[in-house]
């Protein structure tokens, strides 16, 4: 895949740049003003093969666009383009590994924005910094909570193993655990999470109403640890949402997120924005292990504004959760340059 950036002063000549030296096909990945009224940049990604049948490659190394005459354009000529000095080699590295990962527009534009504006020469560090500025993170605690931990979220979404990840830790902290579970209508549901508890030597307490739910929730006031699971909700159906809220009101509790990487990420943000509305401000997220795409992840935080706390990167119960922090984020969208990021600091802290 071939990305190139054009500069113009307005949209529509950055634009008409895109169409007449990338063709029809170009699919536009970022825009960005370049300063107060100053101009504005867009970047754009085509196949190599297209690519190459809309450039003319007879000319040595032309340095600026064709002006509108068929003369190359001056130096002084807004309509050019540059994709080969550090500034912009950060830019399209980024805009290609954002682009890997499924990435909506408006998610590119803010990662590639706070990237740029700090100026860094080297795509990780560049990287780095922007997701740790742009996105909050908020690990689970790992002793004493003073309201139970609720795991809510879509069908499917890794909420059971998650409670079972949870639970585990607790005990091997020498904590007393209390699970809980609200699912009482999925075939199985209970009976999975039995297995766990039933190996951690921990009472599984059920709750098919509020009313119920309450009960089991003062029931285990003596616990260190408060640890829920919940049926999966659709966040699309209403009735399906003020059933969750009815626990979540009962409980007093703290409700996460579980989000599964992989999907869609216009869905992924539309999910979470329709579950931030409940409460919830952490994301847990699972099945990293078999999920190659994480536009999804980065547009639910962003769109539910909701901070990052672990994630399930094994579906083995002692494996337990993964720390989300900045570092771990980045080398999750830029797995090969994990070795430069831990070079990196390591020297930066000489």
């Amino acid at each position: 895949m071939r990305l190139k950036s054009f500069y113009a002063k307005t949209m529509t000549e950055a634009m008409q740049l895109v169409r007449e030296n990338m063709g029809e096909e170009a699919i536009i990945v970022a825009t960005q003003e370049e300063g107060r009224g100053k101009g504005v940049s867009v970047t754009a990604a085509i196949e190599s093969d297209s690519f190459s049948d809309h450039v003319d490659t007879s000319s040595s190394n032309p340095e600026f666009e064709l002006g509108r005459s068929g003369e190359p354009a001056n130096a002084n000529d807004w309509l050019q383009y540059d994709d080969e000095d550090e500034e912009n080699a950060v830019y399209e590295k980024i805009t290609e590994i954002l682009l890997k990962h499924s990435c909506t527009e408006d998610v590119n534009d803010q990662i590639l924005s706070c990237a740029m504006v700090m100026g860094l020469e080297q795509p990780h560090i560049a990287m780095l910094g922007a997701v740790e500025h742009l996105f909050g993170y908020a690990p689970l605690p790992t002793g004493k909570t003073k309201k139970p931990i609720m795991m809510i979220g879509s069908p499917g979404s890794g909420k059971t193993l998650a409670v079972a990840k949870i639970a585990a830790k607790g005990v091997m902290n020498d904590l007393n655990i209390s699970v809980i579970s609200t699912d009482t209508v999925r075939a199985g549901g209970i009976e999975q999470l039995e297995a766990f508890t039933k190996i951690l030597n921990i009472d599984l307490k059920k709750a098919k109403t509020p009313k119920e739910f309450e009960k089991a929730i003062k029931d285990s006031a003596g616990s260190d640890q408060i640890i829920i699971d919940t049926a999966g909700t659709n966040p699309f159906d209403k009735k399906n949402l003020r059933n969750l809220l009815s626990f979540i009101e009962a409980g007093n509790v703290e409700p996460v997120l579980v989000m599964q990487a992989g999907i869609d990420a216009n869905e992924s943000a539309e999910t979470a924005r329709i579950f931030s509305s409940v409460g919830v401000k952490r994301m847990l997220v699972t099945k990293l292990d078999i999920t190659r795409r994480l536009g999804g992840l980065l547009s639910a935080a962003l769109h539910g504004n909701l901070a990052f706390c672990d994630a399930s990167n094994t579906q083995r119960v002692a494996d337990g959760l993964l720390e989300l922090n900045p570092k771990t984020l980045t080398h999750m969208l830029m797995p090969e340059d994990n070795l430069n990021i831990r070079q990196t600091v390591k020297n930066n802290a000489k």
